[in-house]
């Protein structure tokens, strides 16, 4: 069965795009001090936000190919359509990243050519100067494109793969099969270096005094959870929708699952972090939850407690995780927790105490590209048949009962 791209499927994300830009405009003419940082700044958190969540459905697919699971092999053309929005996703992500470089903003203060000059003292930082070798433009510009070309290349490769996998049978099927899990795994290999290399340029670079060995991993887990979110919603859409007739309960159940499992990885990261930080007291290291705690502390402990306490309470038992409105209800908590953690991650950071609180910019911002963003995915869907038709696993995904 194919999906069927409806007039109120295309109208919808397109009133949400217009509502979104009109809230943003509203925003930026409102009362901040640098008008320009702070919209490149919420700009940037909400392409990082939803760029992540494609990249973090992209892995969990790719695991699947590599362990071999069987039960996912129906609901496998969702996770394609989530990462489809990879290319777009990096537009703007790379939009920020090139402004950034022009001197547009200065959300990362080592681009500033000024901080290395020791004849200008006033914008010198000898703690930039000393990681020079690693944060300079051209050599940031290189792991930046090679990342990006990779995922992207992944991305479009196991798309492609897996709809010429449709059109074989028997001997053929099964060498595509391997063939898909040899490429399955270089790419969690160029993940598991990637995944932190872009969370340190992209993220911990903004409060460049500061660092921490686990961030990649707590980027990672938030990336994670997001994109397994995102999916178990859509496939309960597109239940409600009649299609995905042979998805059935314990599918569901096994992606309720994931939300839960993985909710609590990403919690064990952040506290691990935070306890470890809090522990030493060292202070260039503890600078960073120090302005977050005493000028944010509803938005650091009130994400914390959406991303840890409620999938924890609300998701524990059988029957929540086989509910749809309930897990649809829940999932969509947890992702707009998940969006405040990426939004903490980098208007802080970015803005100094000129940022105050959550403002219309930045949901101006989230509900345009979150209308982008379903605009993409829902075409995506609608150029496959949303079951694949051929596949070593498709039998036991069919029988799947837990």
């Amino acid at each position: 069965m194919n999906f069927t791209l409806s007039k109120r499927a295309r109208t919808i994300p397109l009133v949400l795009i217009i509502i979104g830009l009109v809230m943003a405009v509203i925003g930026f003419t409102g009362d901040h001090t640098d008008h320009k940082q702070y919209t490149w700044a919420a700009f940037y958190a909400n392409a990082l936000f939803f760029f992540f969540i494609a990249l973090g459905t992209l892995f969990f697919y790719v695991v699947n190919h590599v362990t071999e699971t069987g039960w996912t092999i129906l609901v496998k053309r969702v996770y394609e359509a989530i990462a489809a929005y990879l290319p777009w996703g990096a537009l703007a992500v790379l939009l920020v990243l090139v402004a950034g470089s022009a001197g547009l903003h200065h959300i990362w203060p080592w681009m500033d050519t000024r901080t290395l000059d020791t004849a200008d003292p006033l914008h010198y930082d000898a703690h930039i100067a000393l990681l020079s070798p690693y944060l300079n433009k051209p050599f940031f510009w290189i792991r930046t494109i090679l990342i990006m070309a990779t995922f992207i290349f992944f991305a479009r490769w196991f798309r492609a793969h897996s709809l010429r996998m449709d059109q074989e049978t028997g001997e053929a099927l099964i060498r595509s099969h391997w063939k898909n899990y040899r490429r399955s795994v270089v790419f969690i290999l160029l993940f598991a270096f990637f995944s932190s290399v872009l969370a340190w340029d992209w993220i911990m670079s903004i409060d460049v005094h500061w660092k921490s060995a686990l961030f990649g991993w707590y980027v990672f887990g938030g990336m994670w959870v997001s994109g397994m979110i995102t999916a178990v919603i859509l496939v309960l859409y597109l239940k409600g929708k009649g299609y995905l007739p042979q998805v059935n309960s314990s599918h569901i159940q096994d992606m309720g699952k994931w939300v839960f499992a993985v909710s609590f990885l990403w919690s064990y990261l952040y506290f691990e972090q935070f306890l470890l930080i809090w522990y030493s007291n060292i202070p260039e290291e503890s600078s960073y939850y120090m302005v977050r705690i005493a000028h944010h502390p509803w938005l650091i402990w009130g994400m914390f407690f959406i991303n840890f306490a409620l999938p924890m309470v609300l998701l524990m038992s059988r029957d929540s995780k086989r509910t749809p409105r309930y897990l649809i209800g829940v999932g969509v908590l947890i992702f707009i927790g998940h969006w405040l953690d990426t939004v903490q991650m980098i208007m802080p950071g970015s803005l100094g105490p000129h940022f105050e609180h959550i403002g219309i910019l930045e949901v101006g911002f989230f509900v345009a590209f979150l209308g982008i963003f379903i605009r993409l995915v829902l075409s995506a869907l609608a150029k496959a048949p949303l079951t694949v038709v051929a596949h070593p696993f498709l039998e036991e995904s069919v029988h799947h009962h837990i």
